[in-house]
């Protein structure tokens, strides 16, 4: 949707915008090649993005600053936290103004269209659903979901019998079946940028440090993490999943964050000349 109808109510726009998002499934492989992922841990500050701007880019919650900082435009802002949108709605606003399309959670948009309708009108938006949380109808438990989507191509999903959170780790290869959280935005781009059909994806400000922080802010002023709390249980595992199930010859992705806490096994770690190698052979 490109407006906002002020006579439909709260919940008929949502739908609106998943039933518009089944454009999902038109711009699905629309895309081929490289594509950096820009997140906010504090070594994003120094990549420099100005150098790769003519290779698509993928913003999410403040590293729009850096986007802002070097005068450019990604290819896609997301958003997915409520919270995000509510403590940093400015920040949010200039994403999805600065980008040529955004993709929000439900939850944050379900803000955005009580809050501050304006910063979506007009715009090119994009719902993204989670798998599993249907915008109308009931969610099945996590681990008949699981079962359920055992033999989808489309989803890699961990099952168990025994343990609830294993239920929740996955990746949807087709954002129009939904995505999972992995409790990280970056683990939400990572789908999307498989969904547009991206065959290498160059992670950018993924520390995965609950310290010192985010690049653009500090301080008392700094929002709160659950990095620490949810890496155990949920991103690391999630990731585990990706270098297991999902990355191959045909979908490779490469950490730029030299002080990264994902182990680089998982996701290998290059410095800038093993980037510019990558890029010029591909």
């Amino acid at each position: 949707m490109t407006r906002v109808d002020q006579q439909l109510t709260l919940e008929q726009q949502l739908q609106g915008y998943w039933d518009d998002g089944q454009a999902f499934a038109a711009c699905r492989g629309s895309c081929s090649g490289p594509v950096f992922v820009v997140a906010s841990g504090p070594s994003a500050a120094d990549f420099p993005v100005e150098r790769y701007r003519h290779i698509p880019m993928i913003a999410m919650n403040g590293s729009i600053m850096r986007f802002v900082e070097a005068d450019l435009s990604p290819l896609f802002y997301i958003c997915d936290d409520r919270g995000f949108v509510r403590l940093r709605q400015s920040l949010v606003s200039q994403g999805i103004a600065r980008s040529r399309h955004a993709a929000l959670g439900h939850g944050a948009l379900e803000v955005l269209l009580q809050e501050a309708p304006e910063a979506v009108d007009g715009h090119s938006v994009y719902l993204m659903q989670r798998s599993n949380r249907p915008v109308n109808g009931l969610a099945l438990s996590d681990r008949r979901y699981a079962w359920s989507v055992r033999n989808d191509p489309d989803i890699a999903c961990r099952f168990s019998l025994f343990r609830q959170k294993p239920n929740r780790v996955g990746f949807s290869r087709n954002m129009s079946k939904g995505y999972f959280g992995g409790r990280t935005i970056p683990f939400a781009a990572l789908q999307l940028a498989y969904h547009l059909g991206f065959s290498q994806v160059f992670l950018v400000g993924v520390d995965m440090n609950a310290q010192p922080g985010r690049f653009y802010e500090q301080g008392e002023a700094a929002l709160p993490t659950r990095l620490d709390e949810d890496y155990e249980d949920y991103i690391l595992p999630s990731f585990q999943l990706l270098a297991e199930q999902v990355v191959g010859p045909a979908f490779q992705v490469y950490n730029l964050s030299q002080t990264s806490r994902l182990p680089g096994d998982l996701v290998p770690v290059i410095d800038l000349n093993q980037l510019d190698a990558l890029l010029a052979s591909s």
